[in-house]
């Protein structure tokens, strides 16, 4: 449902809009190759600036009362705020702003998987730069802020927020099969199966869970990823240059994704909607996002996603799914966007982004820091603990083309049926090693 490319859509929807992304980031490549960027501006000068933010209805509300508390204190350095200008993804509107030179200061809608694209272009601050940069990132962020980190160990993007991915499940389906909807049997591969099996046969679903089987690059952050990420503990898919998905417990998701394909319980075919709130399915995999937009729809329960022995809920982890903010090198006036980057990060404005959107902010102690909203909104809660532990998606050369290299594996193998699993993994983790190891 929810993708970390959604730049001109609703939440709900955006994992559907996004086919052109890989050949968007591609071109991101090719224009990074005629220009550097450059910088025009430095990081002492002080006056107005220019944002950009999504167009998601609840984070124009954000924007725009943040840009107004900013605007009334700061009259010779304001802010002029305006939604991302329409193309077929965000990717491709920031890529071709930083080859004209006319991008804006800030872009509070930077997906951390095109990060490493706009900075071979030129096109990113390194807010390491800024003498409190790194301290500030940290402090704010905790350990987790290490995954945002360029392979020169330097910050180019904020981090900011994150929608930490679980698996969402119809309790009345449930309860139609005959299961229990409130302690449903999910936590290990042989009890999710299980209920699957049962899902289906009963007639409750025709599917037990229906992610998107189809190709492109970050649908694999949705069905693999977060399941990879709590059967070790929070590896990511590549770690010191190397792929670690082709390890005994990267098989063993993809074998246990394989079986529920190869029995029928997962959609092989691309289903136009949305399969959880239409019951075609019993079963998602969602953020926080779909609080809202399931209240009505479904009667809904949320659990980690299952591993091979079960985890306690307090230490699965998940994909973050977070979304960034980056400055970029056309800003003339990077002094006053560093100062607006961190009142916008600031604890009162997380508040504000957390009560506004229901998403998390990346930031240590989230729920302890706003125990009056998640005492307030009890279905939060469990996504506000989640939200510390998340693995993002590697901070390395060639990004978009090693997730489409491993989703190239994954669909043939995985949803398809050839082969082995042990064997395409291997195949892929090559080439993912090759793709990543270029300049």
């Amino acid at each position: 449902m929810h993708s970390n490319i959604r730049p001109h859509t609703t939440p709900r929807n955006g994992r559907r809009l996004v086919a052109a992304a890989v050949t968007s980031a591609a071109m991101v490549v090719a224009l990074g190759a005629c220009s550097s960027g450059g910088s025009s501006g430095g990081a002492d000068s002080r006056g107005d600036i220019t944002i950009w933010y999504s167009n998601n209805e609840n984070e124009v509300l954000w924007g725009k009362q943040m840009v107004e508390a900013w605007n009334a204190d700061h009259p010779d350095e304001k802010i002029k705020a305006q939604e991302i200008p329409a193309g077929k993804s965000s990717e491709e509107v920031i890529g071709a702003a930083i080859t004209a030179g006319n991008a804006p200061c800030l872009v509070f809608n930077t997906a951390p998987v095109a990060v490493p694209q706009f900075q071979k272009q030129g096109g990113l601050v390194d807010l390491s730069s800024f003498e409190d940069g790194d301290a500030y990132i940290e402090e704010r962020t905790g350990d987790l802020a290490d995954q945002y980190q360029s392979d020169d160990g330097k910050f180019y993007q904020m981090p900011w927020k994150s929608n930490p991915v679980m698996l969402f499940y119809n309790k009345d389906l449930f309860a139609a099969a005959g299961l229990d909807p409130e302690n449903p049997a999910l936590g290990t591969y042989e009890e999710f199966t299980a209920t699957a099996r049962t899902l289906v046969s009963s007639g409750a679903a025709e599917y037990a869970i229906y992610p998107s089987p189809t190709s492109q690059f970050f649908q694999s952050w949705f069905d693999f990823y977060p399941a990879y990420a709590a059967e070790t503990d929070g590896t990511l898919l590549i770690e010191d240059g190397e792929s670690t998905f082709n390890s005994d417990e990267g098989v063993a998701v993809g074998e246990f994704w394989k079986t529920l394909y190869t029995e029928g319980l997962a959609g092989k075919e691309q289903y136009q909607g949305d399969s959880f709130a239409d019951g075609k399915a019993a079963m998602s995999s969602a953020g926080p996002w779909a609080v809202s937009v399931y209240k009505d729809a479904v009667n809904w329960g949320a659990v980690p996603f299952p591993t091979t022995a079960g985890v306690a809920p307090e230490e699965a982890y998940t994909f973050s799914d977070a979304k960034n903010v980056g400055m970029f090198t056309a800003c003339e006036n990077q002094a006053t966007a560093w100062d607006v980057l961190k009142f916008a990060t600031s604890e009162e404005q997380d508040g504000q982004l957390l009560e506004l959107t229901g998403q998390m902010p990346l930031r240590t102690d989230l729920t302890s820091a706003y125990p009056d909203y998640f005492a307030a909104n009890p279905a939060y809660q469990q996504f506000g603990d989640q939200a510390s532990r998340t693995v993002e998606v590697p901070q390395v050369a060639n990004s978009v083309a090693a997730w489409q290299a491993f989703r190239d594996a994954w669909t043939k193998n995985v949803i398809t049926g050839e082969g082995e699993v042990a064997d395409a993994f291997d195949a892929a983790a090559d080439k993912v090693n090759e793709l990543i190891a270029q300049p």
